[in-house]
């Protein structure tokens, strides 16, 4: 049974969409520009997505240079919320993800955590998996209401989500975020402090290309689970279809194949 009353809270990691600063390893099948505004898509249906759950609190922890540029672009989204957007403290994904257990979950040893009856879950969610079914993070929730921590694996060997109930400084190091190791190195980490582990589905992210077509041929088929990047993918596939309607034919230009 969920518990009552607002202890759920659901951070999303984002930075500002600015060309080159976000999905870079997308680059080479798409220009800077078609990437931030791809992201800026991502961006948008996330918020949607956390703000379809009920009882919970969305906020976005982002690099301190991002913070006025992502409260301008989420704040109608974000109205009426006891967070809002927040700055991380020291650079990367590591130190962000600290950020975010620091701020919004209190120390295991805080007293004040310790009179209270229900401790505040927080989720840490990445900013390119809108796509993911809102019962995902309903139940990641669940999961951290019997377990010190959640975690949401990727297929590569990363993670989407991850939460916990206090703030562990050490459970996040800058080795092997980003790699294949990254959920393993989480789980040694968090068992060495002794800390039970839950899980939920395996899911992906978008990013390489292909995770781009995969997320193409899944919102094709239901564009709902993310509206505005799959208005984006239709618009990005009309494009290059008339683009290869247009354009000359090896068969014209003489090498004899069409």
């Amino acid at each position: 049974m969920r518990s009552p009353g607002n202890d759920r809270t659901l951070v999303i990691m984002a930075k500002a969409p600015r060309p080159g600063a976000v999905k870079t390893r997308l680059a080479p099948s798409l220009s800077p520009e078609a990437v931030t505004a791809f992201y800026r898509c991502l961006l948008d249906d996330t918020l949607a997505l956390a703000r379809s759950l009920s009882d919970v609190v969305v906020a976005i922890m982002c690099p301190e240079s991002d913070v006025n540029v992502l409260a301008q672009l989420a704040g109608a989204q974000l109205a009426n919320n006891e967070a809002k957007v927040v700055a991380q403290k020291g650079e990367g994904l590591a130190a962000g993800l600290t950020s975010v257990f620091a701020y919004f979950a209190p120390d295991h040893q805080n007293e004040d955590r310790q009179r209270d009856a229900r401790p505040r879950r927080v989720i840490a969610f990445n900013s390119d998996s809108p796509h993911l079914p809102p019962s995902v993070l309903e139940e990641a929730f669940e999961t951290l209401a019997a377990h010190d921590v959640v975690v949401g694996p990727t297929h590569d060997g990363g993670y989407y989500l991850v939460g916990a109930k206090a703030s562990h400084p050490t459970l996040f190091a800058s080795d092997g975020m980003g790699t294949s190791s990254a959920l393993e190195r989480l789980v040694s980490r968090a068992r060495a402090l002794e800390l039970s582990v839950g899980f939920v589905a395996p899911f992906y992210d978008i990013d390489v290309a292909d995770d781009l077509t995969r997320l193409a041929e899944e919102l094709r088929l239901n564009p709902a689970r993310a509206p505005r990047t799959a208005q984006w993918l239709k618009e990005r596939e009309l494009v290059a279809g008339q683009s290869r309607t247009s354009s000359p034919t090896a068969y014209r230009t003489g090498t004899g194949e069409l």
